[in-house]
């Protein structure tokens, strides 16, 4: 039966959060704060981050915030330069596909009707996805700013899907799989190592819907 694919796209395609956790280490180091443990000063960088939206360049700007708070020696231009760079190189990085993606997308795509749907900033988005090389698998790409429950409702309704074989592909508690299982969609979580801590939640009941765990994107296939 062919099935309704809404596919996240980063740390579920491709490699994404390892860039931001190699620049917070950057980030900590050029820090070197005399008495903050690593765990501390990620603690405030998170509560920078809670309020600071997606994206490179707003990830540039709470590390720059992160700095000001925490730095215990003067202030120069050519820090919060280094500092600022360190965020915002992030969306110059080379792509790296998750392994086994590419072949998966090419299967069900001839089987199902698949959207690509990610959040943050639009043209930032817009420039992974082409870079990907994997657009053509997709009948629809979607860049909401948020992912929550209103947001699969209004998608559903949009593209007049079915919930019942509708389902939600991704690597996030907090933004894939919760909110499209309370919209009463179904879910295939595929978990990441690295996904970014503000997107770690408990998993809930899939209430009307199913939720599918899987180890490896590449175990749709044996599913759909």
């Amino acid at each position: 039966m062919q099935q309704w694919l809404f596919v996240d796209a980063d740390d579920t395609l491709w490699e994404n959060n390892i860039y931001f956790e190699e620049a917070i280490h950057r980030f900590i180091e050029f820090l070197a704060h005399s008495s903050m443990q690593v765990h501390e000063v990620r603690a405030v960088l998170n509560e920078v981050e809670h309020t600071a939206g997606y994206g490179s360049k707003n990830f540039a700007r709470s590390l720059v915030e992160t700095y000001h708070r925490l730095v215990e020696r003067e202030v120069r231009d050519e820090d919060l330069d280094y500092v600022r760079r360190l965020g915002e190189e992030i969306a110059h990085h080379p792509l790296q596909i998750l392994e086994g993606v590419e072949e998966t997308l090419k299967e069900l795509a001839q089987k199902h009707h698949l959207v690509l749907l990610t959040k943050g900033e639009r043209e930032e988005q817009q420039l992974k996805v082409e870079r990907s090389g994997l657009e053509s698998y997709f009948q629809r790409i979607v860049v909401v700013e948020e992912k929550n429950t209103g947001t699969y409702e209004l998608l559903t309704q949009e593209f007049q899907c079915p919930l019942a074989d509708t389902w939600m592909i991704g690597n996030s508690p907090k933004s894939d799989i919760n909110p499209a299982l309370e919209a009463g969609l179904n879910a295939v979580f595929i978990p990441h190592e690295h996904t970014w801590v503000l997107e770690h939640q408990e998993l809930r009941e899939p209430g009307p819907g199913q939720l599918l765990i899987l180890d490896t994107f590449a175990d749709l296939r044996a599913h759909f």
